[in-house]
């Protein structure tokens, strides 16, 4: 597929793209015309990348770890440095605090929007019962 079909799928700007194949995060073969020709897996891989760099990774990091997205795994452990390795650790750590703060937001925004739901319904069925009353008399 050509670069802006990747952008449209992944919602990623087609300048992004360019820079994640700088950076050798993803790789397009080239056509016969020179245009970048990539395969349908970097669909996925765009979106694990983007993921990846919002949680707060660096590209150099995430260069080293996306063996370890693919299957079959490829893991090169002569890439993982001390430094490394304190990175993906404190990276680990800090995502899952962040997975536990979302858990609590959504199970909050659940909890209100139940709330107000029931408040919703039991005040429509109220005012359904007093036209009902009102239509009788």
């Amino acid at each position: 597929m050509r670069i802006g079909e990747l952008s449209d799928r992944t919602g990623t700007p087609r300048r992004l793209l360019r820079y994640y194949e700088e950076q050798g995060l993803i790789a397009a073969g080239r056509s016969a015309n020179g245009y970048r020709d990539y395969d349908e897996r970097f669909v996925d891989r765009v979106l694990q990348i983007r993921g990846l760099l919002n949680a707060g990774l660096p590209t150099r990091i995430i260069k080293q770890i996306l063996p370890c997205l693919d299957k079959p795994r490829a893991i090169y452990f002569p890439d993982a440095t001390p430094e490394m390795i304190a990175t993906l650790t404190h990276e680990r750590d800090r995502m899952t605090d962040r997975i536990r703060c979302l858990t609590r937001n959504r199970d909050a925004i659940g909890e209100y929007l139940d709330a107000v739901l029931d408040y919703n319904r039991a005040d429509a069925e109220v005012a359904a019962s007093a036209e009902s009353s009102s239509d009788r008399t």
